[in-house]
């Protein structure tokens, strides 16, 4: 006797994800989304906000996006939907973006520093891991994540640096989902007092969440790892 297979999911067209397309790659993170059977629109007005259960900031050029997003007014709404729980993701660029302190602002011709939209109280220190040239692919521990796909919670995930921060420091309410180990990251340069001894190289943090705030340093979007944009549904929805 046979039995008839059973339906699939539906969609979950109850998540509609925004993605900031004022620069970076927004095509890609849509496309993932859509992949996870979830609704993404790219946001480009502050009117656009108020029709989306989360946001994801993409990669990019942080200074770019912070100077289109004060011009087209959309850094306050950002700076007021954060404040106010919206779920926000940030990859790479957008890791800097959700951060409170930058260690090492860029600054424009008058002198004044890169701004910030903040919510996650961390220290990010911009292109640490090196210019375009030093990119880097490597497989990560990443905890909170769930199977999707063929990839179950505690497969490894592919990572892929691309002029990429790292957080220094983070604050008690900010929780660490993954690091680079030591043995992979850029050696630093000699210490303060120049007796020329490298300093040891340390593990860094390059994905972290808090409350209802994701950044990763790196870009899930472009390898087809699919959990860490899961996760983010999830925690859209209440479930992570």
């Amino acid at each position: 006797m046979t039995f008839p297979s059973a339906p699939a999911p539906p969609p979950r067209s109850d998540v509609v994800v925004g993605v900031l397309a004022v620069q970076g790659d927004v095509r890609e993170h849509i496309a993932t989304i859509e992949s996870l059977g979830g609704r993404a629109v790219p946001v480009r007005r502050a009117s656009e906000l108020a029709g989306v259960d989360g946001l994801i900031i993409p990669g990019g050029e942080s200074t770019t996006m912070d100077k289109l997003t004060r011009t087209f007014g959309l850094a306050e709404p950002l700076r007021e939907g954060i404040a106010g729980g919206l779920p926000v993701y940030g990859s790479c660029a957008g890791m800097i973006m959700l951060s409170d302190v930058l260690a090492d602002p860029s600054t424009d011709r008058l002198g004044n520093p890169q701004q910030t939209l903040g919510g996650l109280d961390m220290v990010v220190r911009r292109n640490a891991f090196g210019r375009q040239r030093e990119s880097f692919e490597t497989d990560l521990a990443f905890g909170g994540l769930a199977a999707t796909g063929d990839a179950s919670g505690t497969d490894p995930v592919r990572a892929v640096f691309i002029r990429a921060p790292w957080v220094e420091k983070v604050g008690e309410g900010v929780e660490v989902l993954a690091q680079v180990p030591a043995a992979e990251t850029p050696q630093p340069g000699p210490p303060p007092d120049g007796d020329g001894a490298d300093l040891e190289p340390v593990a860094r943090i390059v994905a972290v969440r808090s409350g209802n705030l994701l950044a990763t340093s790196f870009h899930p979007e472009v390898t087809g790892e699919r959990r860490v944009h899961e996760l983010f549904i999830r925690m859209i929805r209440g479930e992570a």
